[in-house]
């Protein structure tokens, strides 16, 4: 990596990455000035004097930008999203916008797969059951618990086949799964697999995963109708954003054993919230949920600040990599 340096690096919520984050590949571009979280009203004053900033989920539209000076060249996204950053303004004022991609395909199918295995061997159930005491006075060696099935043989759905999805594909290929998906943009519908209407994909499917962006299209999609089309042994993960299954109607489902299970690794509303519906099921073994927390594989974070590191060296010696601005 070459090109002349940036003079003041300002990451804003290095906590983002993990209390074991190696920030040595970006520290060698700079001057590094390290915040491990931002809350609004401190976000203006520290980027006054910043030539990049680096954030994730911290806000910087249009009225927090209008506080950096004209030192402020680049914005290094640590996150594929780009929605906490006015991109408008930023073209506006010659500010360079950079994001990572595919830094996490790789944990998050794997993430994927993990709540799949333990929704459709019913694992929650069978593990608290040793764990309460009640296998100690067994009268017979094993317990018949709920029933559960193998994947061999099954239909896999995936809703949205981008990298994720694709990844997801080959894994529940490698469980002899029949792999069928749906578009949510209508537009990618030339893959290796069968493309089907969200209907029949939920009303067929023993597996459904979710891997769509949150769109206008694919907000609230899959709701209480949407639900009820599933087979009552069924069971669906939720990888992509919270919005996409309205949470009420899914914890409804859950609690009225309307599905086999469910598992979400995201929220409309993160951190999840005491008030959310989902808060009323995470008692309920048939129901998995984990903090938004498939992504931060060790190895996917030292990919994401490598590249990172690469985004902003780049820009340094002249060149456009990842640019969404």
């Amino acid at each position: 990596m070459t090109g002349v340096l940036p003079r003041r690096i300002v990451l804003l919520d290095a906590d983002t990455l993990g209390p074991d984050a190696m920030l040595d590949p970006i520290a060698r571009l700079g001057e590094l000035i390290r915040y491990d979280a931002t809350a609004p009203a401190q976000t203006g004053e520290r980027i006054g004097e910043a030539t990049v900033v680096i954030a994730n989920k911290v806000t910087l539209d249009r009225r927090v930008l209008e506080s950096a000076t004209d030192a402020l060249r680049l914005i290094a996204l640590t996150a594929t999203g780009t929605n906490n950053v006015d991109l408008a303004f930023c073209r506006e004022r010659g500010i360079a916008v950079t994001n990572v991609a595919g830094y996490s395909t790789e944990s998050v199918a794997q993430h994927t797969l993990a709540f799949v295995l333990q929704l459709v061997g019913r694992l929650p159930y069978y593990q608290r059951y040793v764990a309460s005491g009640r296998y100690h006075d067994s009268p017979i060696f094993t317990h018949y618990g709920p029933a559960w099935h193998e994947l061999s043989g099954k239909r896999w759905g995936i809703v949205g086949l981008g990298a994720i999805g694709r990844r997801v594909a080959e894994l529940a290929r490698a469980f002899a799964c029949e792999v069928v998906y749906h578009s949510t943009s209508g537009s990618n519908t030339d893959q290796p697999y069968q493309h089907l209407p969200l209907d029949e994909l939920l009303s067929t499917s023993a597996v459904i995963t979710v891997h769509a962006p949150l769109t206008d299209a694919t907000r609230g999609c899959i709701g209480r109708r949407e639900l009820g089309l599933m087979a009552d042994d069924a069971v669906i993960v939720n990888m992509g954003r919270g919005g996409i299954i309205d949470e009420q109607s899914l914890a409804d489902a859950i609690a009225e054993g309307l599905i086999g299970g469910a598992a979400t690794d995201v929220f409309s509303n993160e951190p999840l919230r005491r008030d959310s519906p989902l808060a009323a099921v995470l008692s309920n073994d048939r129901f998995i949920a984990t903090p938004h927390s498939a992504w931060l594989s060790v190895e996917a974070r030292r990919r994401l600040i490598d590249e990172v590191a690469e985004n902003i060296a780049a820009f340094f010696a002249g060149g456009r990599r990842n640019r969404v601005d």
